[in-house]
């Protein structure tokens, strides 16, 4: 059931109104059949594989609690094997076969890939990270195993963050199952907001955006250098709230029911280093593999070398993680080389600032810190988001080349509709610049009612008029 259908405007207020309705003890049983249903909408059967991954670390848990020795790694083991290998049949099955036919093609040898179709289940790899984290908490005793299997079966399939996140670790959200969450208005109302900003973030901004980015990005040697650089531009903001967007609606959603779910965007191209936006960006995930990844194969706590080794494993496996093509293991890689540089870099920088003294100009250095760093990462969105690696070559080799500013507009995007789209980022960015100094619904929680209420149904009305509404999928759903 996607965030942005008629669907979920009908079932997510029946849900809120029944969880405060019914006894304290039918809530968790509620969230689970709800979830279900929310899951469900999608395509039916795939719950089972969800159920699997369920009963796998539920009982997994288990027994690492009262395992000791060497048996509780086996234990371990089994546990993560047995997770991965769903999420390797149903996302990486093809990958894996079809690389390993075109090898063995170079020797001559003809194989044929399977018969069979296997279709992605939506936000696989999301609740399998999830799933995951948990037994490795108990596995480290910092979590006790869920004896409940109600509240641990919710707790992988909660609605709100099924299927995009953010990915929750145990201890953040296991326990919220058991507390009782009260009718609380300001905390609603707080929730409520949270999700309409969520929905202009991607109704108004992402889904605008996306009509001119597809359109480049399916024939990109039909379109010149500045329609390839803006619909790089445009896609780095189409990603950037269409997921922070459904991080939005996913936490606010959680927050109306009295979850608290963590934040998993702060800001990113505002980052004035590589390393600083992957502590701002997609932080849930960014985490996980910082915590189960990095950090267990020494993180920098090594050799130089070792430590640039364990940056290219985890950016890589990360890469690999958003999908099952080497355009998204290049762009782990490509980020893994990034942080690399910025090792050098950093010291050279210092450098330069004792040199030159341009730490008095401090503003000049961060805003030219931020330009590169957001100049990085849309070379790296080109390679996420290109069909192929020819197609992303040819897009980043010809980024400066015919220019002509009297052909911007696409098929699906005309030129009346881009003062629209700039607007729209340009308000994404004022309205976060402001919030990161006076908390903007704050502020009109002490308003007059009258312009409080003018400026929520303004806002409202804004998103009805100005959003696309096609039934757009999110994009991170696809992973």
């Amino acid at each position: 059931m996607l965030f942005n259908s008629l669907e979920f405007a009908i079932f997510f207020p029946i849900v809120a109104v029944l969880y405060f309705l019914i006894a304290q003890r039918h809530r968790v049983l509620l969230l689970l059949i709800a979830s279900c249903v929310f899951y469900m909408a999608f395509i039916p059967a795939y719950i089972a594989i969800l159920g699997v991954t369920i009963l796998i670390d539920y009982f997994a848990g288990m027994f690492l609690e009262n395992a000791q020795g060497r048996r509780r790694k086996v234990l371990l083991w089994i546990s993560i094997v047995a997770t991965c290998l769903v999420l390797f049949v149903f996302k990486y099955f093809y990958f894996f076969t079809d690389n390993v036919i075109g090898l063995t093609g170079l020797f001559g040898w003809k194989l044929t890939g399977p018969l069979i179709h296997i279709i992605l289940p939506v936000g696989l790899s999301f609740h399998t990270f999830q799933s995951l984290s948990y037994v490795v908490e108990v596995y480290n005793r910092r979590q006790k195993a869920e004896r409940n299997f109600l509240v641990y079966a919710t707790y992988v399939m909660f609605f709100p963050q099924l299927v995009a996140g953010p990915i929750e670790r145990p201890q953040n959200l296991l326990h919220q199952f058991y507390e009782r969450h009260e009718f609380d208005y300001d905390r609603i109302t707080s929730g409520l907001k949270r999700m309409a900003w969520g929905f202009f973030k991607k109704l108004v901004i992402a889904d605008r955006l996306a009509l001119y980015v597809n359109d480049v990005y399916a024939a990109p040697g039909q379109y010149n250098g500045l329609q390839l650089t803006l619909a790089t531009v445009f896609f780095a903001y189409q990603i950037y709230c269409d997921f922070s967007g459904y991080s939005d609606i996913a936490i606010g959603s959680a927050r109306v029911l009295g979850f608290r779910l963590m934040e998993n965007f702060n800001n990113p191209y505002w980052s004035r280093s590589i390393s600083e936006f992957w502590r701002r960006w997609h932080i849930s995930l960014s985490t996980w593999f910082r915590d189960y990844v990095y950090v267990p194969l020494g993180g920098s706590r090594v050799s130089p070398s070792r430590h640039y080794r364990n940056l290219l494993l985890t950016f890589g496996l990360s890469g690999l993680w958003h999908g099952a093509a080497w355009t998204y293991v290049f762009w782990g890689l490509l980020n893994g080389l990034y942080l690399i540089g910025g090792v050098f870099t950093k010291q050279l920088g210092d450098r330069v600032t004792q040199w030159v003294g341009l730490m008095k100009v401090g503003f000049l250095r961060s805003a030219l810190a931020m330009i590169s760093t957001f100049s990085l990462v849309c070379v790296g969105w080109v390679i996420f988001r290109a069909r192929s690696m020819a197609d992303a070559s040819y897009i980043l080799s010809n980024f400066w080349k015919n220019w002509d500013l009297n052909q911007i507009s696409t098929p699906n995007f005309l030129l009346r509709q881009l003062p629209a789209a700039v607007l729209g980022i340009v308000f994404l960015e004022l309205v976060q610049f402001v919030h990161g100094r006076i908390s903007l619904t704050k502020f009109l929680a002490h308003r007059p009612v009258v312009i409080r209420w003018t400026a929520y149904a303004s806002f409202v009305v804004a998103v009805l008029l100005l959003g696309v509404y096609r039934d757009t999928q999110f994009i991170y759903f696809q992973f």
